[in-house]
């Protein structure tokens, strides 16, 4: 399976990661949320595996700049909406690999997962 790194191309985060893929020689795919879209399943997949609460990130822009009323009372139904609507509001990056799905870009933890 091809290393799948999900996110969007002027975050910083996912900037650090995909230039440490680069500079591991690590095979991988980008797919920009924003720009190429996610699908209900797909995220519901990343749900299952990781939770929404884990996915959902509260301290980004986007999230902030939601009314009251719809960040309060959130379960996993009305964070999967929102999440839909506005990919911005996803832990970035998500990366799918051979051993699962995961969140966020640790170098030390990728040491010990992806380089050779």
């Amino acid at each position: 399976m091809t290393l799948i790194l999900y996110g969007i191309s002027n975050c910083d985060t996912v900037k650090k990661a995909r230039r440490w893929l680069d500079e591991q020689d690590v095979a991988y795919r980008f797919h920009d949320v924003r720009k190429d879209g996610l699908d209900a399943a797909r995220l519901q997949g990343w749900i299952d595996a990781l939770g929404w609460e884990k996915l959902l990130n509260k301290a980004g822009t986007t999230f902030r700049k939601l009314p009251d009323a719809q960040k309060d009372g959130l379960d996993a139904v009305t964070a999967k909406a929102l999440m839909l609507e506005q990919p911005a509001m996803i832990r970035r990056p998500v990366v799918e690999a051979a051993d699962g799905v995961s969140v966020g870009f640790s170098a030390a933890d990728w040491q010990t997962r992806f380089a050779a």
